[in-house]
């Protein structure tokens, strides 16, 4: 990022939601929200703890800080309920990788894509990359309707251990 990022001073907010860059107050709310339903499309599995939660946002904190990975926590407007965490990684790329999660008892209220929305737009606009990489579990079809929605179309196939992913390209809303 530039000399001037702030991480501080980011905010993204969109019809329903606030975006806001994680920081160590935001951890009881989000390790709140994350179970293992939500994690079944997600390479990773869940902390099983606040403690092991905190080895893993402890790790988030330089990357915000000088601007290279991005964690967004996404926050109801209406009542700043944390509703899950929307992630720009390798923000400093022509091509960011976008993830997201959204709490299991809102899914269905196209929370997920509003959120993606909104982080496309922003990064759209103030990072200006090529384009964007959004995996996605090839089963999880509500998170691949978020990535077509955006006008993104699949340019990879992966395989892990939990899943084989496809990858989607998601352009430059500026472009």
């Amino acid at each position: 990022m530039t000399a001037d990022w702030d991480a501080s001073s980011v905010e993204i907010k969109s019809g329903r939601l606030r975006l806001k860059l994680f920081t160590a107050d935001d951890a009881e709310d989000v390790f709140a929200a994350i179970t293992p339903a939500i994690t079944r499309f997600m390479q990773w599995e869940p902390p099983r703890s606040p403690t092991a939660f905190a080895e893993v946002w402890r790790s988030w904190l330089a990357p915000i800080l000088d601007g290279s990975d991005l964690h967004f926590v996404v926050r109801s407007l209406a009542d700043d309920r944390c509703l899950g965490l929307v992630g720009l990684h390798a923000a400093q790329t022509a091509s960011p990788e976008i993830g997201v999660w959204i709490r299991q008892d809102v899914h269905g209220k196209s929370i997920g894509r509003e959120a993606v929305a909104a982080l496309v737009t922003w990064a759209s606009n103030d990072l200006n990359p090529d384009c964007f990489a959004y995996p996605v579990a090839e089963d999880n079809l509500a998170s691949r309707r978020i990535a077509e929605g955006l006008g993104g179309s699949i340019v990879e196939t992966r395989s892990n251990a939990k899943y084989i992913s496809v990858i989607y390209r998601i352009p430059n809303l500026r472009r």
